[in-house]
């Protein structure tokens, strides 16, 4: 008696559907994506080698390193910047405050912008640092 070989197929994974994903993604991926230019004053952030992106929009401290205080692109004094805080936190979507300090502004100012933003509401706050490319800091 004679057996027939059948002949086996080799399995194989069929890669086309999973390419059509990755590149729907990709055209996703950079229509989706925002490159928003913020102006304001010339600030050297500190390096940091771990990054979280934060989407926020309205509001941004500016802390220079000669002790100058901007909220969104408008001078304010260390004393008022609580009274102004205080009016635009009810308008606010987020209530979060993005912190941009120069790596040569004083501690203690950049603690005390700290402290009036969150006894004026603001539940988070981000600190603005820039990305070492070298991964050195």
């Amino acid at each position: 008696m004679q057996f027939k070989e059948k002949k086996r197929k080799s399995p194989g994974i069929n890669i086309t559907s999973l390419i059509d994903v990755m590149f729907i993604l990709l055209i996703f991926f950079m229509i989706s994506s925002s490159f928003i230019e913020q102006p304001g004053m010339k600030l050297e952030l500190p390096a940091s080698q771990s990054r979280e992106v934060a989407r926020v929009e309205n509001l941004i401290v500016y802390i220079s390193g000669d002790g100058r205080i901007s909220l969104n692109e408008n001078p304010v004094s260390i004393d008022s910047l609580g009274i102004v805080l205080k009016a635009l936190v009810p308008k606010a979507e987020e209530k979060t405050l993005v912190l941009k300090a120069d790596k040569t502004a004083q501690h203690g100012l950049v603690v005390r912008v700290m402290d009036i933003a969150k006894q004026n509401g603001l539940q988070k706050l981000v600190i603005g640092t820039r990305v070492d490319a070298e991964g050195q800091r």
